[in-house]
């Protein structure tokens, strides 16, 4: 005996009611209606109550009782109150329409939004009341997400085509090697190695790229200097054997984030700053001080000219200066100072590139201080 499947909860229909529309009309009559009948009471209780029960004879004629003024009086004030309800069903539909229209129009682009359609706007007009914030917002929502969208699908594309090359490298090298009798299987595995290096360095600096947009921190006091200090000693050997002098200049600076993501922040910011430098008689700079009610982080090279409007290329993924097309060594995958931006956001810091004029770069970092 086979059970039949429950359908999903999203594909259950929700139960038939009362449209928001409706409720809103409802409760504008029952508030028409409570202010008559509350209306009616004080007429009773005020004036005829105070009435005689029969009606009395006066010199001029008679005064009706309050039976008498019931009868006239009910059914007019009924026949009024019965009108007052309707006045409020067919105000209270127009009213709740008018007021429910900018929500119609959220509506319309929520629908188009989950259907794929992020470049559509409400653009709401009118006062500055609790429904236009309500559409501003998620204008500034679907702005948010348009963007994240595509900067993901470029990255997507970008990274795709960083992988493929180191890929297509090594099959390369394997169908020579494969073809070739006479192969020096040495050579081919140092060839190999340092294409496959080369493919498991952009895969970690895509991972800490990803870590760092993720924004999952967990904030701890963080010895700036120190962090200097520690990359200054690490990348030591590697700036003598290409002649670049390291000059550290760091005062006490203890910020509040993430140790590691910091220091991987230090780290692509001294070794970017080695790798685009003149090729003899260079300088690194590096220096932390307090600045702005943070803990200033700068780091200045020298190098070649970097034009102004090469600046906002160098934070975006894979972008490589001009100064690496006629190298020959491998200088990364461009990711450098992107992962830099995306640390310094996560900590909701400030990043900040000035070119010098005599050539090089100069990067500030502030970061919440602990």
């Amino acid at each position: 005996m086979s059970a039949t499947p429950s359908p999903s909860p999203g594909a259950r229909r929700r139960a038939a009611g009362l449209t928001f529309r409706v409720k809103l009309m409802l409760s504008y009559a029952g508030t028409v209606a409570l202010a008559g009948a509350l209306l009616l009471s004080v007429v009773w209780l005020f004036l005829l109550r105070y009435v005689p029960e029969e009606a009395a004879p006066t010199t001029g004629g008679f005064m009706p009782g309050r039976g008498d003024l019931l009868r006239a009086f009910v059914p007019p004030a009924l026949a009024a109150w019965a009108l007052l309800i309707v006045v409020g069903l067919v105000g209270g539909w127009f009213l709740a329409g008018h007021m429910l229209a900018p929500l119609g129009r959220i509506t319309r682009a929520t629908r188009l939004a989950a259907a794929g359609s992020l470049s559509h706007r409400i653009g709401a007009q009118g006062p500055d009341d609790e429904v236009r914030e309500l559409a501003d917002s998620f204008d500034a929502m679907l702005a948010r997400i348009e963007a994240q969208v595509a900067e993901q699908r470029r990255f997507a594309a970008n990274a795709s085509h960083e992988l493929r090359t180191p890929l297509a490298i090594t099959r390369a090298m394997l169908d020579v090697a494969a073809a070739d009798p006479d192969r020096d299987v040495d050579a081919l595995l140092t060839r190999l190695a340092r294409v496959n290096g080369r493919a498991i360095e952009l895969t970690e600096a895509l991972l800490s790229l990803s870590r760092a947009e993720g924004g999952a921190l967990d904030p701890v006091p963080v010895d700036v200097s120190l962090l200097a200090d520690q990359a200054a000693e690490t990348f030591l050997s590697l700036a003598e054997s290409r002649g670049i002098a390291l000059q550290l200049e760091t005062l006490p600076g203890i910020a509040r984030g993430s140790q590691s993501l910091l220091q991987q922040l230090v780290v692509n910011l001294v070794h970017n700053a080695i790798v685009h430098n003149c090729d003899d008689h260079g300088w690194v700079r590096i220096g932390v001080r307090s600045a702005q009610g943070g803990v200033g982080l700068r780091v200045e090279n020298s190098g070649p000219v970097v034009p102004s409007e090469m600046l906002p290329t160098l934070l975006e993924p894979f972008q490589r200066g001009a100064q690496r097309a006629h190298r020959g060594e491998r200088e990364g995958a461009g990711l450098g100072l992107a992962i830099v931006a995306a640390i310094v956001r996560a900590h909701d810091g400030s990043l900040t590139l000035w070119p010098r004029d005599d050539g090089g770069l100069l990067v500030e970092v502030v970061l919440p201080a602990a």
